[in-house]
Formats: C-alpha cells, structure tokens, sequence
C-alpha cells in the first residue's frame, strides 16, 4: 500500500533522526523521546505527549520493541469495535446565550452534544484539534457510537443525524462506511472513517406486531447503522441489560430481533446485556456477533465484563470480544498494563481470531476547558450543565467501590493506540495475531454478517 510505504519511510526517518540527534548530543525533545512525538504519530499536542510518557513509564520497552510496535500501528489497519471520535470543544459564546435564555438542563445537554459532535466541521481550531488527535492514534475507522441509550427512534437519531452532518461536511477527510471494503480504501488513501452503531434497537413501541415493531432496524441500516447494543444496562423488551439484578434472558420477542438484524445484516453487539442474555443471544444468533467493549470476567468479575462461558459462546459464533480501556471494568492496576493482561487472557482463551479493542474512551479537546470558564451562571445564580449526557433512566450502573488512578486514566487514553500495540509486542504476540487485534477481525466480522443480496422488508 502506498500510504503504508509512506508511514514506513517517515518512520525510520524520524526514529533514525532521534537517535542520531542523541549520538551527537543535540538537544532536542523530539528526539530525545522516541515513542512520544516521533515517527508517523508525532505530535507536539503536550496531553497526547504527556499520557504517552505515563504509559512507557509502565511497559518500559527496548528501542528495539518501541520502533517495532510503533511501525507495526503504522502499517496496520487499525479499526476499533466500539469508540468515540475526538470530542471538540463547546462554543462559549452560544453556549452562553442558552444559558442567559433559561435553557433548560435538557436543551444543554442536547446543545453540548451537538458541539462535541460538529464543531470539528464548522471551526477550523476544532478541525485542527480532532484530526490532530486522528493521527495521534493511528485509527482509520471507529464503531462510532451515534445513538443514545434506549429505542426510542426520536431520541437515537439526534447523535445519528449529528454524525451524519459531520462526515457529509468533511467526506475528503473523514467519512461514513457503510460496506467494509471502505475501511480498506479508507487506510490506503491515508483517510479516516466512521461506520455507525447505535446504543439500542430502535422501537416504535406501538406493539402492533412483530414486523411493525422491527421496520425501524432496516430504516436505520439505510441511514448507515451496521451494528446495534441489544440492551443498554436496564431491561428491555429483548433482553436483561448488564445493570440488573436479576437476568432474566433474551425474550421471545429479543429472538425475533437477532433473525431480523441477521437478515439484514445488522451486527448483533451484547456490551451491555446480562449475562444470561448474551449468551442467549449467541445462541440465538446465526451471524457472527459481538461484544465490542467489556472485558474478560476470567481475570476480575465485572458486571460489565463477560464470564469465560458467555465470551465462548460469543466468539463460536464466528464473533468477537472488543477488549475496553476503562479502569474500573479492568481492575487490578486498571492501566494499560491491565488492559495488557485481559487481551493477553482473550487470545489464550478464545483465540487471537475473537479479539479486538473497543476502548470505550475518547480525547476530549484541549480548547474545551477554557472555553466552559467563560460560561455565565444561570439566571437563578446556578451553575449550567454542561455534562455530556444526563442522568437516563437507562443508565442503571450498580455500586462500584473500585478506584481509579489518574495515572491509570492517563496511560489509557485514546491517543495511545501506537502504545497498545507496542504493548502488544512486548506480550510476545505475533505480528499476524496483532494485526488481527487491531482491525482485522472486526473487519472479518462485519464483512461475515453483510447479507448476500439487497433484502426486502421482512414478509414482503
């Protein structure tokens, strides 16, 4: 591939000028931090710098597995199962005329929302800032998240009707993917991408009939949605989310709705289902399916992870487990060498074919901060919200005494995927087995649900 080539050549440039730099005593912080701002993920963005060095600081690694694993990412397909795009910045003179109007919590949520969403396409900063973090990472597509939590279609199309302004608005840069090929001409033209999954099946809720209450799917995979969560973390009318205490399984209706996302080729993901109903659901199931961020109950037991005979049955499907980068669902040290051990136990146990990454995290704009300390307080004299979601009925998180460190937050930041990957070398994994990892099986899967032939709605 020619970008490959390229990424290839500017990394033994770079590498090759920093350790002639320190050889000649040239002082140079560039050169004289291999890993941290050389290469084809240089950067001089101190955040992204900064949570790199926390993360070599741990794996420690020789020049020479730094240089392999970094020119490994390079020349990779990195595609993740389940993430986020950098998150820009709010605009603080709208966001301030809101507030002065008494807008309510709601409409500020929702305003906040759309801003981290589309200013990358509308403020050419925030443009600077999002693709900087773009080719921090080295990741050419992500299983965007572009649907709230919950199936009401009204509600899970505002972050979808964002995304879709935001990739039609920077199309030569960042696009939509909606066929798996388009990840691969994506890498090979040096481009970024987005295929769209959503925190729900979207319901009308009228319950007139199965075939009425499932139509909304295929509007939705027409719209550019390849994959969907089953449940969020409460029970619906499928299934048991992961937050309940008491799973009762897939329901009647739940098998209905894998056979019609199977047919149309919608990824069934169980992230956040019980466990009881993801291993219902890969039962059920004839496509392969996945769950495209947890982690691996073997190691540390985690409601949000997945036991070894539930993550089996995922990945006899054909399918996958989509390994996350957040602290509390790792435990023990909850940093990236944490999130080493649970890939490390996926492929001894699964198999390096069922593994992926979906880190769960993003990297938030470095102009946001400055730009909420400009907000006026409400006319009540309270502060605004400016949170990213609110408190959802959906949500349901059990008790979690766990405590998260900020060197831990900062070894797994999002711009740290070139790291993973040295991390993953360092583990002793094949270089076929990491490229797996890193893309290649969630390419694999989303090729294996794609249906034979354009289908008609169910029962025409």
């Amino acid at each position: 591939m020619l970008e490959n080539r390229r990424s290839r050549r500017w990394f033994l440039h770079t590498a090759t000028a920093a350790s002639l730099s320190g050889r000649l005593g040239i002082r140079s912080v560039r050169a004289a931090e291999l890993g941290v701002d050389t290469g084809p993920f240089a950067t001089s963005n101190e955040t992204i710098r900064s949570a790199r060095r926390v993360a070599l600081a741990i794996l420690k690694p020789s020049e020479k597995d730094l240089k392999r694993g970094l020119e490994l990412h390079a020349d990779a397909l990195v595609f993740e199962s389940y993430g986020f795009a950098p998150r820009c910045a709010i605009d603080s003179t709208v966001f301030g005329k809101a507030i002065e109007e008494n807008a309510s919590d709601g409409e500020l949520i929702d305003l906040r929302e759309e801003m981290m969403m589309t200013r990358c396409a509308t403020d050419e900063v925030e443009r600077r800032e999002f693709f900087e973090a773009f080719q921090a990472s080295g990741v050419t597509c992500i299983f965007q998240n572009t649907g709230e939590e919950g199936n009401d279609p009204l509600r899970l199309l505002k972050r979808l009707a964002r995304f879709t302004f935001t990739t039609d608005t920077l199309s030569d840069r960042l696009f939509k993917a909606v066929a798996p090929d388009m990840v691969i001409a994506a890498k090979q033209s040096g481009r970024r991408c987005l295929a769209f999954t959503t925190n729900g099946v979207p319901l009308p809720q009228r319950w007139v009939s199965d075939r009425d209450e499932l139509q909304m799917i295929r509007i939705f995979r027409d719209l550019g949605v390849q994959m969907m969560h089953l449940t969020y973390n409460r029970r619906n009318p499928l299934g048991d989310g992961a937050g309940e205490p008491n799973d009762g399984g897939l329901s009647d209706f739940g098998r209905t709705a894998i056979a019609e996302m199977n047919r149309l080729g919608v990824i069934v993901d169980v992230a956040h289902s019980g466990w009881r109903t993801s291993l219902e659901a890969a039962k059920a199931s004839t496509k392969p399916m996945v769950a495209s961020h947890t982690t691996c109950g073997g190691i540390y037991k985690h409601f949000r992870g997945k036991p070894d005979e539930v993550a089996r049955a995922i990945c006899d499907t054909g399918g996958l487990i989509g390994i996350c980068c957040i602290p509390r669902f790792l435990g023990g040290s909850g940093d990236i060498a944490a999130f080493l051990d649970h890939i490390d136990y996926a492929v001894k146990t699964f198999g390096p074919d069922h593994v992926a990454i979906g880190t769960d995290v993003a990297y938030f704009s470095r102009n946001d901060g400055a730009e909420r300390a400009k907000l006026p307080k409400r006319p009540d004299g309270r502060s605004p919200s400016v949170a990213l979601a609110g408190a959802r009925w959906e949500h349901l998180w059990p008790k979690d005494d766990y405590r998260e460190s900020p060197q831990g937050i900062q070894s797994l930041a999002w711009t740290n995927w070139p790291l993973f990957t040295v991390g993953l070398v360092l583990r002793g994994h094949s270089e076929e087995s990491i490229r797996k990892i890193l893309g290649l099986n969630v390419l694999r899967v989303w090729k294996a649900n794609q249906p034979a032939k354009p289908q008609a709605a169910a029962g025409e």
